[in-house]
């Protein structure tokens, strides 16, 4: 139950878009509010955004406007849509499942934004 695979990373130049995307194991995706996490190099991990069992959205003030979070219950999926890419987004990003008694994390995609 939990088991969480990111996928979608790679270096992309400022001003670019890449697609996140988290599919998780089990059957209680659809009861989990959903999150992904960055965490930059000398930083410390920070929640990006999270989409609550209701669809409910949450963003950084850093990624508001640039990023979408959203979710597919029928593929077990959670995707970030990352657009105007800017270089202090380059970090591992982190997909997270959370309900009451667990928190499940991915291992982790390298997203790197540069010139």
């Amino acid at each position: 139950q939990g088991h969480l695979v990111e996928s979608g990373g790679g270096l992309v130049q400022p001003g670019g878009s890449l697609r996140l995307s988290c599919a998780a194991s089990g059957s209680i995706f659809r009861l989990a509010v959903m999150g992904w996490y960055r965490q930059s190099p000398g930083k410390q991990r920070e929640l990006v955004a999270a989409i609550s069992i209701g669809g409910s959205l949450n963003y950084a003030d850093s990624v508001k406007g640039r990023f979408t979070i959203s979710r597919d219950n029928a593929k077990n999926t959670v995707y970030l849509q990352m657009d105007n890419l800017k270089p202090e987004d380059t970090g591992v990003y982190y997909c997270n499942l959370k309900r009451p008694g667990i928190s499940a994390w991915g291992q982790g995609t390298q997203v790197t934004v540069s010139s």
